[in-house]
């Protein structure tokens, strides 16, 4: 009887969802291949013709223009803020949930909450109090600036998801670890590490995402160009270019990729930490 209601189902194709799912994908497509197209398109052409054809004289003066303009400064500053931030948030959040994990305590159910809490607050919020800690820190314009509010805001989440894949860990295993007279520590480089690969590496790509793409922190919290970073520099390419489009979207282009680059490397780990705990 299944075989036959799966038959049946299968022989009426759900049309109404296939035209939602194309339409959705021209949706998410159609500004992509407008923003890389464009980019390769020579910059006296951009105003004659069609937006969405393809460039017959495709050429990269585009990219070698905003490569000139101290591209790669802002990129190597973007990189360090992200890499600073998602390496402490990672370090200190799956610390954190291996003891809200292992520890049944009210201290730990008290700061598992406490982190929860901290999701509820918007960036935009707290934008005052952390501009006024960093200044009387003396951190005012420099990366740093950057880096420590963004540790801050990145843990709430990542102790979240990080805690939902721990519980997922059998406590057999911990249990016979500690018959063989394991330590905290020794239990958390050799089992919890490796078996936390899927959601280390959601969460990394998660906050490198927010970090990289961040507006207000850069916007509120540094000053010079030397510590301008690419969210920050996009916004100042738009004015220095004016009428010149190719390369103000060549830029965005070439922000991408860093990005697109680390999701392709994991995306099979991406949904597994995502979904992991939440089936329970």
């Amino acid at each position: 009887m299944m075989s036959r209601f799966a038959l049946k189902s299968g022989d009426r194709p759900n049309v109404l969802g296939g035209l939602a799912g194309t339409f959705w994908l021209l949706v998410t497509i159609v500004p992509i291949y407008y923003i890389v197209v464009t980019s390769l398109r020579p910059r006296e052409d951009y105003y004659s013709g069609n937006p969405l054809s393809i460039p017959l004289n495709p050429t990269l003066e585009a990219y070698g223009r905003v490569l000139q303009n101290d591209f790669l400064l802002y990129f190597f500053n973007s990189v360090v803020v992200t890499v600073g931030t998602v390496a402490v948030t990672l370090m200190i959040s799956l610390m954190a949930s291996y003891v809200i994990v292992r520890n049944r305590g009210r201290l730990s159910v008290f700061s598992h909450r406490l982190f929860l809490l901290g999701i509820a607050i918007p960036i935009q919020a707290t934008i005052i109090p952390v501009y006024y800690l960093i200044v009387q820190m003396g951190l005012y314009d420099s990366l740093l600036a950057l880096i420590l509010p963004g540790i801050a805001f990145a843990i709430p989440i990542s102790v979240l998801i990080l805690t939902n894949f721990l519980r997922d860990i059998p406590s057999s295993m911990y249990e016979a670890m500690t018959l063989d007279g394991a330590s905290h520590w020794q239990m958390f480089v050799t089992l919890v590490l490796p078996l936390s690969k899927p959601a280390i590496v959601t969460v990394g790509i998660y906050d490198a995402l927010q970090v990289w793409n961040s507006f207000l922190f850069p916007l509120v919290l540094t000053q010079s160009s030397e510590v301008r970073v690419l969210p920050m520099s996009l916004w100042t390419y738009q004015g220095e270019f004016g009428v010149d489009v190719p390369a103000v979207l060549a830029a965005v282009v070439l922000s991408c990729v860093p990005i697109l680059a680390a999701y392709i490397v994991g995306r099979r780990q991406l949904v597994a930490g995502l979904t992991a705990g939440f089936s329970k």
